[in-house]
């Protein structure tokens, strides 16, 4: 019995390593072929061109904002002065928007291309498994997208050379930059290998990450408005403003209003109950996995940028009308929700559901031999 055991062990070892292999096989011979490719150059030039225009119109933008700020009177310079939180903000905003473009163009013809140009075959009758090619295409699609990321991460240093960031926030971001890339190269790679066009899987895969960046959006918008609820609360006094001067900048900041009266049943929309749509855009994931500080005890928000803005959305989406709603409970709520608890894992986790869903679809239609085919499908 113990030499059977240690020969099944042996066994499955040399199958695993051969599985990677042919994984890795899979992987070289797609990314040989794009880069014999004279146009993935010229376009990873392109980008490259584009996000620096990008970095060096928001640099512009932020000087001329603050000459003619500094040209009315009692200005007083917000705490952080450096263009490079904007920077940023900016540029990952963008990074990000065209990432969800190039990713489904490097992905959504992976199987289907081959099996338009009679190449699949040769594959699927050599020893490797429908598991090793359907991997070995997203892995290589998930590399060549990567490289697109790899080359705007110096204009992300920039925001932390110019000051407001860290380096922490420029790891986490292009950590959750590659984590969305891969999640939109899976459901590429999976659409590719279910639909017998290649023209077709490209289409239906930009409707699934327009679907995943716009539709959450009114997915979320027409969800809130079904979500109609009550929460006690009572009348909130707001408070009159005179202009902030340096002097009054210093001290505790008082709150906004002040709540009186009884506690009252009042009509709200329960967020909270809807949330989850909104944590699978792919904006949305990102913004609210970034560490940014927490700013309830600052009196200047000018230096919220977009990105800290949609996770603060979120914040407010997740917290429902009993974190936001004035007076809720008889409490004042505070403009600015630290992060307590991250809304990113929920979008992130169902994001991965659905990739692994239409990989896993993708695979069954790979193994042969196949028992039925769609009319028209090359065969070799």
């Amino acid at each position: 019995m113990s030499h059977a055991t240690k020969d099944r062990q042996d066994t499955g070892g040399r199958t695993r390593g051969g599985y990677l292999a042919g994984i890795r096989d899979v992987v070289v011979l797609e990314l040989k072929q794009r880069l014999r490719s004279r146009g993935w150059y010229i376009m990873l030039a392109i980008w490259f061109a584009l996000t620096g225009l990008v970095t060096w119109l928001t640099w512009a933008s932020w000087n001329a904002s603050q000459a003619v700020q500094r040209d009315y009177p009692g200005y007083v310079a917000p705490p952080e002065t450096g263009p490079g939180s904007m920077i940023f903000e900016v540029v990952l905003a963008f990074v990000l928007l065209f990432a969800l473009l190039v990713a489904p163009a490097l992905s959504a013809n992976a199987v289907n291309g081959d099996r338009a140009g009679g190449t699949l075959a040769i594959l699927q009758v050599t020893l490797l498994q429908p598991g090793q090619i359907l991997w070995g295409k997203f892995f290589a699609a998930w590399v060549a997208a990567l490289a697109f990321l790899a080359a705007s991460t110096p204009f992300l240093v920039i925001g932390v050379a110019l000051g407001g960031m860290t380096p922490g926030h420029v790891l986490v971001a292009l950590l959750m930059l590659a984590v969305e890339v891969g999640v939109v190269c899976a459901i590429g790679v999976g659409i590719s290998a279910l639909a017998g066009r290649p023209l077709f899987s490209i289409v239906v895969t930009y409707l699934a990450v327009a679907g995943l960046a716009v539709g959450t959006l009114i997915a979320f918008g027409l969800g809130t408005g079904l979500t109609h609820g009550t929460v006690m609360a009572n009348q909130a006094e707001y408070r009159t403003y005179e202009p902030l001067r340096e002097e009054s900048q210093q001290g505790p900041i008082e709150p906004e209003y002040t709540c009186t009266g009884p506690l009252q049943e009042q009509s709200a929309m329960r967020t909270e109950r809807v949330a989850w749509l909104l944590a699978m855009n792919p904006y949305v994931v990102v913004a609210d996995a970034i560490p940014y500080k927490d700013r309830s005890q600052e009196r200047n928000y000018s230096s919220v940028g977009a990105i800290e803005t949609i996770s603060q959305g979120a914040r407010y989406a997740m917290a429902g009308p009993e974190g936001t709603f004035p007076c809720a409970n008889g409490e004042v709520k505070p403009r600015y929700l630290a992060q307590s608890t991250p809304l990113w894992p929920l979008g992130l986790g169902l994001q991965l559901l659905v990739a692994a869903l239409l990989m896993w679809l993708g695979w069954r239609a790979l193994r042969t031999p196949a028992r039925r085919l769609a009319r028209g499908t090359r065969i070799a």
